[in-house]
């Protein structure tokens, strides 16, 4: 470039030499043109540098800088005695240790890295690509290659071997970060995240098997995103420390077989750096390419305008404790990777992932519902309760040492049959992938099947494993309370888990199956709110919902336990408007009275013989502490009484989480101080129903949806949303709902989903299926709807665009005739026997009119 730009001076030097003698015009005029088209070139050069960026090798001091053309990344490479990068710079600011960025491998004899070098390395650069060989690591040898394309720097590893070679760990390459403060953490391309301030000791070391990271500092809009591509058919996995030095290490391995984990399946160990078990790497090349940019990570993971929500809150709690109960590949709970734990007994992962709204995680989960439909179902339809790195929680001989699968030592907690098939369902209605969903139909029907053959008596509840207190056994959650026999907390569930999977049976065709689901579920319904007296759960005398029955009729749990009877309501089980009200407002009177930040689990105490010594006395935990774990039943419930006293324990658990950042179990009933070492990932479902509840967001498996529960300080609520790979732009308020699109919008004042069928648009009018408007499009032509009243009977939108308008309505009654308007002029129709009709008009039409004269002839 400099050479460029030094002909480039001489050359109009040479113009005015010219111009100042009697040279022939002609030849002047030619040395002109030839200068012009020059000066373009190099401007062209130079604004091409720009693009690309710039590489700046001093091969003397034997040192090189690369900076993208944005001027935000830059890296620079010392190879004067060995060969490591020295600084990655972000707006100027170096983010590494003195140690750097460097590649190694370790084997039983041997550690061997490329900071020290017996040869000079050679090296080979131009404007915008460097490539450094003769990296020598023992029996192993590297070249790297740097390439800088626009604001990115590409860079590839190429390793190979000699031999066949036994190591006990490699860096491919090692990140040397300044301290824990460098990042906040880091969001994994598996949908996890690590947090670092969890690597609170030296060699505190977390393992997982993928490679892609974006590191944030929350007080900074700096991120860096590092993607990760190792050669087809090899593995990549990566490990997250603290040094010695309190340097916080990225480290990369590149494998030919998936690293199994050195002790136990353990993905998180304290202490120790070596999480990964020794390995072999055969003869041969490997190659691994890291794709290095600087975003702005408020833009990336921007949540939008969200008026009375504390959005920075909402955007931090989602990308670190929501995200915390990914474990790994295959494993994605609500426990979390410190204490490697998954409780398959609950029912809101696919809820989590909703809110979190990143396609790795929804892809990780249905990866894990593959691996424990595949590993942690029984024969007979039992799913095994938990997954953890070492044995010790089991039931003696149900822990499996190679797949971490077993029962609970509390007792068979048979909430993990609901909660495999909610999270299976509600994961299906986000992905939309019928193939899926059918690679599950079998195992899903075991699983209620399993439960629905514990119906002994034939009274239509479900009854557990233990029989009465004197086991003390569990049988659900709440694990260290002897509920059992007739459980009303897990029949509550597989009330929702019946009907969302009726749903699913009839995505896939299966009819039969699903009404003799939902008939199963109104059999539980009709026998639930029956009084105890009557066999029920229901307790007129106290008006709340019991816990449990023992099988010689004793009940148990009538001290207002707060997800028993938050379950009844928000699953639907409960809909009698003076119940809901009589429940609620005595949990809000309750609440208030302690001044408590969020609801305890129960509000009295359980009976000394009803709960494990560990419960005792009250309100020691479980026995009373607040568990924000069911916060999204909750919320599901209050929205249906009382919309602003559901935003107000959104608004509470937000502000703890500034305090804290819900990095606990749980909270003391007496001071609200965080408690336990067990962090759950579950604590943030009180934020992720503001999604599912309040802002309604409701994906269908072949829509999105929205149904709101909006309240007015919440107005001009706008967010974007992807589901599905398009991009939704939501804007809310009270009654106005607008989903956009780059293709169209839709509003209504009334709940709906939209989706595609070709060209077409089709409204979902309350977001289900009963009825249908699909708006017939021409190939990009960009469909504006408004949907102004869908009563029964009496349909009217808008439509605007600059093609004749066609519309189908599905769903009318049958050979029925209707007024049909259209700018005001009437015209009698008649519907077909198949329920539809079909609607033309051309251009200038926009609004539209149907009203039923069987409805309307009084």
């Amino acid at each position: 470039m400099n050479n460029t730009l030094g002909k480039a001076s001489l050359a109009w030097g040479a113009i005015h030499f010219y111009q100042d003698r009697p040279t022939p015009k002609r030849t002047i005029q030619r040395m002109v043109c030839y200068m012009t088209r020059f000066s373009f070139t190099v401007l062209l050069l130079l604004v091409t540098a720009g693009v690309r960026g710039q590489v700046v090798h001093d091969p003397v001091g034997k040192n090189i800088r690369i900076i993208t053309a944005d001027k935000q990344l830059a890296i620079s490479i010392d190879y004067a005695t060995g060969c490591q990068i020295t600084a990655l710079e972000i707006n100027n600011e170096n983010t590494l240790a003195p140690t750097g960025i460097f590649t190694a491998i370790q084997t039983t004899d041997a550690y061997l890295s490329s900071q020290e070098q017996p040869r000079e390395i050679d090296v080979s650069s131009r404007s915008d690509r460097v490539i450094l060989e003769g990296i020598t690591l023992g029996a192993a040898t590297e070249s790297w290659q740097f390439d800088v394309k626009g604001d990115k720097i590409i860079w590839t590893i190429s390793r190979t071997y000699a031999a066949d070679l036994a190591l006990e760990d490699m860096a491919m390459p090692a990140w040397h970060f300044a301290d824990l403060t460098t990042w906040k953490g880091g969001i994994l391309d598996n949908g996890g995240m690590v947090w670092c301030k969890y690597l609170a000791s030296p060699h505190d070391t977390y393992g997982v098997h993928t490679g892609g990271v974006t590191f944030w500092n929350e007080e900074k809009q700096d991120g860096l995103h590092i993607a990760a591509y190792a050669d087809d058919g090899r593995f990549i996995a990566a490990k997250y420390s603290q040094n010695e030095q309190g340097a916080f290490t990225s480290t990369h391995l590149v494998t030919d077989t998936e690293l199994g984990q050195r002790y136990h399946l353990s993905r998180f160990v304290h202490g120790k750096a070596d999480v990964f078990a020794p390995f072999e790497v055969k003869r041969g090349r490997t190659q691994v390419t890291y794709e290095l940019s600087r975003i702005n990570y408020f833009e990336v993971y921007d949540r939008g305008t969200l008026p009375g929500i504390d959005q920075t809150a909402v955007r931090e709690l989602l990308n670190t404790t929501g995200r915390y109960g990914v474990v790994d590949n295959r494993i994605v709970g609500a426990n979390g990777w410190i204490t490697n734990w998954k409780c398959l007994h609950e029912p809101f992962f696919a809820q989590i992932g909703l809110a979190v709204n990143d396609k790795n995680y929804t892809r990780n989960l249905s990866a894990t519902l593959d691996q424990e439909r595949d590993l942690a179902m029984l024969a007979d339809g039992r799913v095994l309760s938990r997954w953890h790195d070492v044995p010790g929680d089991e039931i003696p001989n149900t822990y499996n040492e190679e797949t971490g699968y077993y029962e609970a030592m509390w007792g068979y907690t048979i909430d993990s049959q609901t909660g495999y098939v909610i999270n299976a369902s509600e994961q299906f209605q986000q992905t939309g992938d019928v193939d899926w969903l059918r690679s599950h139909k079998n195992s899903c029907e075991r699983a209620l099947d399993w439960l629905i053959r514990r119906d002994t008596n034939g009274n239509g509840i479900f009854e557990m494993v233990n029989n009465n207190i004197a086991e003390k056994k569990a049988s659900d959650w709440i694990d260290i309370v002897w509920a059992g026999f007739e459980n009303a907390f897990v029949n509550a569930q597989m009330y929702e888990a019946l009907n969302q999977w009726a749903e699913c049976e009839e995505v896939l065709g299966d009819l039969e199956k699903a009404d003799y689901y939902r008939s199963v579920a109104n059999r539980l319904k009709q026998a639930f709110n029956k009084t105890v007296e009557e066999g029920g759960f229901w307790l007129p005398e106290k008006k709340q919902y019991v816990y449990w029955r023992d099988n010689d009729g004793t009940v148990h749990g009538d001290n207002l336990v707060t997800p028993v009877n938050f379950a009844a309501i928000a699953f639907g089980l409960c809909d009698d408007p003076q119940r809901v009200a009589t429940i609620l407002e005595h949990i809000e009177k309750r609440t208030v009275d302690e001044h408590l930040f969020h609801w305890p689990l129960c509000f009295d105490s359980f009976k000394r013989e009803e709960v494990h010594d560990n419960n005792w006395p009250f309100p020691r935990y479980e026995n009373g502490d607040i568990f924000p774990t069911w916060g999204y039943l909750g919320i599901r419930s209050y929205v249906q009484f009382n919309k602003e006293l559901a935003l107000k324990y959104i608004r509470n658990l937000l502000e703890q989480y500034r305090k804290d950042g819900l990095s606990s179990q749980r909270y003391s009933r007496t001071d609200q101080s965080g408690l336990g070492t067990d962090i759950l990932a579950g604590i943030s479902t009180t934020v992720t129903a503001l999604y599912s509840d309040i802002y309604g967001v409701r994906p269908k498996w072949n829509r999105m949806g929205v149904e709101p529960n909006m309240v007015p300080r919440l107005n001009g609520t706008k967010f974007t949303y992807t589901l599905r790979d398009t991009v939704y732009e939501l804007t809310l308020s009270v009654n106005d709902y607008r989903l956009q699109t780059q293709d169209f919008s839709v509003k209504s004042s009334q709940a709906f989903g939209v989706g595609r069928s070709g060209s077409d648009v089709i409204y979902y009018p309350e977001n289900k299926e009963t009825m249908r408007l699909a708006v017939h499009t021409e190939p990009n032509d960009f469909s504006d709807l408004e949907v102004i009243q869908w009563e029964a009977g009496n349909y009217q939108w808008t439509a605007r665009g600059e093609q004749r308008k066609q519309f189908t309505v599905v769903g009318l009654m049958p050979d029925t005739d209707y007024q049909l308007m259209i700018n005001g002029q009437p015209q009698k129709v008649r519907v077909a026997k198949d329920g539809s009709l079909a609607i033309r008009a051309d251009e200038s039409a926009t609004m539209f009119a149907l009203r039923s004269d069987a409805l309307h002839a009084n």
